[in-house]
């Protein structure tokens, strides 16, 4: 086996980290204006007769949603239709974001400026503790390479989008960096704050498991205090928290029980949450009646088998969990659609297997073979990022409207 020290001092690393991803967010702006250019104005970019300027631009879609939270908060009865149907509100967003675009909107910042700000800004802090968290587990370069494959993966636009992309992955890989270092109480505090931003508490918990087994598995070698038997069924429990805690919410605020599963069934095509069902007929309607049942299958094996074979060991057994434990969570509880594609954005640790540095003797990986791997990648996602942000963010008026990212 190489040598798996770390070759960069911790400032040095964190300076690469920050100039790598610098850099993916340059790449990103530029195409951000480019393709501004051939937006109309609508009125979520400030009206029909406005010319579209980049801050409206990056708050299009779901930072509509946001910017009317931040504006107006939550009404404290759902809309209905005439049907007695539960309409599209806000109690379907969570808090932490729009709140904290907010307290910055305070310093005269608008909306569409405070919210990209605080999702770059988060974005970069993502990115440094993303690469702290894998370092001492694929190496120096490889945890790099991933960073910066990561940061200019087709969907992450959304990193400095009005979005709450870029706030979820700085708690998410905030979590993991807390498991990790078993700081049980800190990852109790991120987990309540993610149950504010994103709805990921399930499959953080079942990482939160296998953190705690395996922590109590090298109870002979380091034993195991009260006080830590503690902290970590606290973090645990976080998670069950952090999973409630909106619905509970939404709950005591409108007077309905079900007002956030109501909210959320009214953005599904059959007015209803129905777990893995959607996925079905979506594989159907895009791959046809052959390929589509096929697919079903192919692509959770081909996960499974990305992540549970000795290319992926390095990762250790949290980020291996929380790759199998997120996708099975979507399948559960997502109606398939193009959203899809910045669902993917928190599945980072696949980065490394797909580029060949997961493996558990591998970590020491020359420069060469790394480009060799990671640039074709490279390339593709910023071609995909253009993709994505002419086809799915510009909004094209139709009388049959246009799809959202």
């Amino acid at each position: 086996m190489r040598d798996l020290a770390p070759s960069l001092s911790r400032r040095a690393f964190v300076g690469w980290v920050l100039g790598l991803y610098a850099l993916a967010r340059v790449v990103t702006t530029t195409i951000l204006l480019l393709v501004m250019r051939h937006q109309v104005p609508t009125g979520m970019t400030g009206g029909d007769d406005v010319p579209v300027t980049f801050f409206p631009f990056t708050a299009l879609w779901d930072g509509q949603w946001y910017q009317t939270i931040a504006l107006d908060g939550y009404p404290s009865q759902l809309p209905v239709d005439e049907l007695g149907a539960v309409r599209q509100n806000a109690w379907a967003f969570y808090p932490l974001f729009p709140y904290a675009s907010r307290a910055l909107m305070a310093t005269g910042l608008s909306f569409p400026a405070a919210g990209s700000t605080i999702a770059l800004l988060c974005g970069f802090g993502a990115a440094v503790l993303m690469g702290l968290l894998l370092r001492d587990r694929i190496g120096d370069r490889a945890a790099l390479a991933v960073v910066l494959l990561w940061a200019s993966f087709p969907a992450s636009v959304t990193l400095q989008l009005a979005y709450t992309e870029a706030p979820a992955m700085l708690l998410l890989v905030g979590y993991l960096y807390a498991l990790a270092r078993e700081r049980w109480l800190v990852a109790a505090g991120v987990a309540v704050l993610l149950g504010l931003t994103r709805p990921v508490a399930v499959p953080l918990g079942v990482v939160t498991l296998v953190a705690l087994w395996l922590r109590w598995r090298a109870r002979g070698e380091r034993p195991v205090s009260r006080g830590e038997y503690a902290a970590g069924l606290t973090s645990l429990v976080a998670c069950g928290v952090a999973g409630f805690l909106w619905p509970a919410i939404a709950w005591w605020a409108t007077g309905e029980r079900d007002a956030y599963t109501r909210t959320m069934g009214s953005w599904r095509g059959s007015g209803t949450v129905e777990p893995f069902t959607p996925w079905a007929g979506m594989a159907r309607y895009v791959f046809g009646d052959t390929w589509g049942p096929v697919l079903l299958w192919v692509v959770p094996i081909a996960i499974v088998a990305l992540v549970a074979g000795p290319w992926a060991k390095a990762l250790g057994a949290e980020l291996r969990t929380w790759s199998l434990a997120y996708p099975a969570y979507l399948a559960a509880v997502l109606d398939p659609f193009t959203s899809i594609f910045r669902y993917l954005v928190p599945l980072f640790p696949l980065l490394a297997v797909v580029t060949g540095t997961g493996w558990q003797d591998r970590r020491g990986t020359t420069w060469t073979r790394l480009l060799l791997r990671a640039g074709p990648l490279f390339v593709l996602f910023v071609v995909g990022q253009w993709y994505w942000t002419d086809i799915l963010w510009r909004y094209v008026p139709s009388p049959n409207g246009d799809y959202p990212p």
